[in-house]
């Protein structure tokens, strides 16, 4: 019978008789250090949010994000506008009046809310935060990293993935996130945050997605759970590789240089979204096996193919959950 989340967390609370902690032997890589403006901004948005966690609880905090989240959409006209525009893309029509209210108003209340619980994190106790994450087929997951390669989790930018590598690290996974090298303060500040608080994960691995390989190539042997977005904005490198695929009715290139690495690493790449969930609950659904090194080869055709369905899920997925969106 497969372990529930909540046992291996416990089981990943032991110290590792090694002494390399739970990610292995893999060093941290530096990452640019806060201004004193971002220190005090974010110091005094996470005193104030903590505060309101402490008198409302969890339950009280979500409900207050909904509530400031419908003032920002009531007040906000130029977002409104910005995210009306992208819901024409994406439905690929112009939306009918209600349909426009309700997904904007809905868009502005999750995304109120996950910056709020993003924020205070490392404020909600270890079993608690647990308790809120949930993976759609675990069996999945668990076959795939029983392989012993590790896992490549090839998420998206919409949905609430940016707080994923914390959940893994909490239930006792090694996470490692392929980001972009220029990425904002906040998320530079809530690592740190994390890291203090559980100094006995040492920290989650950063990778960028402009370096070279070889770090992406070592998480896999050493079975890190490894998670990037592929649907890119823009290249940062003209190392970076990418592959055209359709989406949305139009031609795109998507970042394909961390699946190239795991189909040479033979590693199981799962297709998946982070979906929040009323109450600050999060669910890790997992939509497709993307490649399986026991069933296909590692060649062109492979990734191409596995590239398109990618891009047929992330049109789907936020056709049907148009609130989902991040990048508008």
């Amino acid at each position: 019978m497969a372990e529930s989340i909540a046992e291996k967390a416990k089981k990943s609370s032991e110290p590792s008789r090694s002494g390399k902690g739970v990610f292995g032997s893999i060093a941290p890589i530096a990452q640019e250090p806060l201004s004193v403006w971002e220190r005090v901004s974010f110091g005094l948005a996470h005193a104030a949010t903590s505060g309101l966690l402490l008198v409302l609880g969890l339950r009280g905090l979500y409900r207050f994000g909904q509530a400031f989240g419908i003032l920002e959409w009531s007040l906000d006209y130029k977002r409104r506008r910005r995210f009306s525009r992208a819901l024409t893309r994406v439905l690929g029509r112009k939306p009918t009046r209600s349909e426009r209210w309700r997904h904007t108003r809905l868009f502005f209340m999750r995304m109120r809310c996950d910056k709020m619980f993003y924020l205070i994190f490392d404020r909600i106790p270890r079993e608690r935060a647990v308790s809120l994450f949930s993976i759609s087929d675990q069996d999945a997951f668990d076959g795939a990293l029983g392989r012993g390669r590790g896992v490549y989790l090839a998420v998206c930018h919409h949905g609430s993935q940016h707080v994923l590598a914390m959940f893994l690290a909490l239930i006792g996974q090694k996470p490692a996130g392929v980001r972009d090298r220029k990425e904002g303060g906040l998320r530079r500040y809530i690592q740190k945050r994390f890291d203090d608080k559980y100094p006995e994960f040492r920290r989650m691995r950063v990778l960028y997605s402009d370096s070279y390989p070889r770090d992406i190539f070592r998480c896999f042997e050493e079975g890190y759970v490894v998670g990037s977005a592929m649907d890119i904005s823009r290249l940062r490198s003209g190392r970076q590789k990418t592959e055209d695929v359709t989406v949305f009715g139009e031609r795109r290139p998507f970042l394909s240089g961390p699946l190239r690495i795991a189909m040479r690493s033979e590693t199981v790449v799962l297709q998946a979204f982070v979906i929040s969930e009323p109450g600050f609950h999060y669910r890790l659904e997992i939509v497709e096996t993307l490649f399986d090194p026991q069933t296909r080869t590692d060649d062109a055709q492979t990734l191409s193919a596995a590239m398109q369905t990618y891009a047929s899920n992330l049109e789907r997925f936020v056709s049907e959950s148009p609130s989902q969106l991040s990048r508008i």
